[in-house]
């Protein structure tokens, strides 16, 4: 993962993450973006990921980057707390690894961090966090628990993949009550849909074999379903009735609308999914199935997934923490 970092610095995409760690707040100081259990996340951090996303989508990227750099800071005081370790020459031998990856490119080092306005000192405090990070999936992350993992979801590793149409409904406030108003609507638009599929099917000539009712139901619910995705959706995908490309169970999609999606059945529609984006209602279009695969050939790909969900599983455990402090600076 380290020895591509330099690439994705260069490339903006994650170089905010390199102050996530933050520092103690000193007075007189600009103000941060956020402070994580007493440590700032600066705003040159935020500014260095806005970087690469146009002016007139800015406003729109800020709150989901402060997201990921508290996340970032979050993930970082939990190995803290449980003192997990990486010594200067690890981090020193992995520098220069990336060192040697950007002569081998034709770039010179110390320019690739001017152009992204960082240190060495704050480049080796990522490397670090990354390598202590890397040791800890290592340490949880036994053979027995990642086969557990890949034999118990197939679906991620073997290729399979879902075409599906989905509406998304914003709350209109942020509090429960514009949540659960938006749930009534889309279990309000799935049962408008449901409607459509009924009528179709009372229509349907009472000889006509199973293969072509089915067609009939299907192409009743898709139709309904895109219909009610162009008047109600507020995802761009509406002027298209909701149409998503294909996409795989991990890397793509986020992973509660995923989740569900790979649940469902051809022509059978979600009921409300809640993602960070708002509230959403899928229905499958189809799906390919992906070939059988052995653990060992997909191992990486299994540690990867495994990492996500333990990073996952210790923001969310961070964030219940009761002693956990989290300010976003207005």
């Amino acid at each position: 993962m380290l020895r591509i970092f330099w690439v994705v610095l260069v490339s903006f995409s994650l170089a905010a993450s390199v102050q996530a760690q933050g520092t103690l707040p000193t007075p007189g100081k600009a103000k941060p973006a956020a402070v994580v259990n007493g440590r700032e996340i600066p705003e040159s951090a935020v500014q260095r990921a806005l970087k690469p996303i146009a002016k007139e989508h800015q406003e729109k990227a800020r709150p989901q980057i402060i997201t990921a750099l508290i996340d970032d800071a979050l993930v970082d005081n939990y190995l803290e707390l449980l003192k997990i370790t990486v010594e200067p020459k690890e981090v020193d031998a992995q520098l220069e690894t990336i060192k040697k990856d950007i002569l081998e490119s034709k770039q010179e080092y110390a320019k690739v961090l001017e152009k992204m306005e960082i240190t060495e000192a704050e480049f080796k405090k990522e490397i670090h966090n990354q390598l202590r990070w890397e040791k800890f999936v290592t340490m949880q992350g036994t053979d027995e628990k990642l086969k557990r993992l890949f034999e118990s979801s197939p679906e991620i590793f073997d290729g399979s993949t879902v075409r599906a149409r989905h509406i998304l409904i914003a709350p209109e406030t942020p509090d429960e009550k514009g949540k659960t108003a938006a749930i009534k609507k889309l279990q309000d638009i799935k049962a408008t849909v449901a409607a459509a599929t009924s009528a179709a099917a009372s229509k349907t000539p009472p000889d006509a074999d199973n293969l072509t009712k089915q067609k009939i139901l299907h192409k009743a619910t898709d139709d309904a379903f895109a219909a009610a995705a162009k008047e109600h959706s507020i995802c761009p995908t509406k002027q298209d009735g909701g149409t998503l490309r294909e996409f795989p169970r991990m890397g793509m999609m986020v992973e509660p609308f995923a989740k569900a999606a790979f649940a469902l059945e051809p022509y059978q529609v979600s009921g409300p999914v809640e993602t960070a984006y708002g509230v959403h209602l899928i229905l499958v279009t189809g799906k390919k199935p992906g070939e059988a695969v052995k653990f060992e050939a997909v191992k990486g790909a299994v540690i990867e997934v495994y990492a996500s969900r333990l990073r996952d599983a210790i923001i969310e455990k961070m964030k219940a923490d009761a002693n956990t402090k989290i300010e976003v600076v207005k």
